[in-house]
């Protein structure tokens, strides 16, 4: 550890725990398991104090430490789901695009309407895209979050949750075709 790069345990909850209850919160969508991860952090932690090596900030090393505990609760939710099957899910595109990959009319996109910058719209429009992504399957969650929101690496992805890369672009599209149409439905 750095000599001017000190860790004070007493004073994490006040210093960190809005900031990893709140991404923790971003990712998993349930207030209780959210609570636990930021607790299981402190408490993983805690019995690394001496691995910490002072080359980041403790909010940085409390927040890779977090991130782990994420993606164990993502492949402990995604185990056992069966990945969509490729074939079916191209026959399923067909309905949305037309041979060359472009929008079939009927489901092209509309615009959002949030091209203002309100907070108050911004504010809202998380809200309502959290609820959509509430709705997804827990394996498609998870990819879509850690590629989306975490930008890890495809290949880091579908190691860490057991998917084939054909299936993980797969369920990429199919996730963003899913959350297009909730968030047209409940958002426009």
């Amino acid at each position: 550890m750095l000599p001017h790069q000190t860790i004070n345990p007493h004073q994490w909850v006040k210093n960190h725990a809005d900031y990893l209850y709140s991404y923790t919160l971003s990712r998993i969508s349930d207030e209780e398991q959210a609570r636990d991860l930021v607790q299981e952090t402190f408490l993983a932690a805690l019995e690394r104090l001496d691995k910490f090596e002072g080359k980041s900030t403790e909010r940085t090393w409390l927040t890779a430490i977090l991130k782990n505990k994420i993606v164990d609760v993502y492949r402990k939710n995604s185990s056992g789901l069966k990945a969509p099957s490729v074939n079916k899910e191209v026959h399923d595109m067909q309905e949305f695009f037309w041979e060359d990959g472009h929008w079939r009319e009927e489901h092209q996109p509309r615009e959002f309407s949030i091209e203002h910058h309100d907070p108050f719209h911004a504010k809202e429009f998380n809200k309502v895209l959290q609820k959509c992504m509430q709705k997804l399957p827990p394996l498609w969650l998870a990819i879509f979050t850690m590629k989306h929101m975490d930008d890890a690496p495809t290949s880091a992805i579908c190691s860490e949750l057991k998917v084939s890369d054909s299936n993980f672009w797969v369920i990429i599209h199919r996730t963003k075709v899913n959350l297009r149409a909730c968030l047209q439905k409940n958002w426009i």
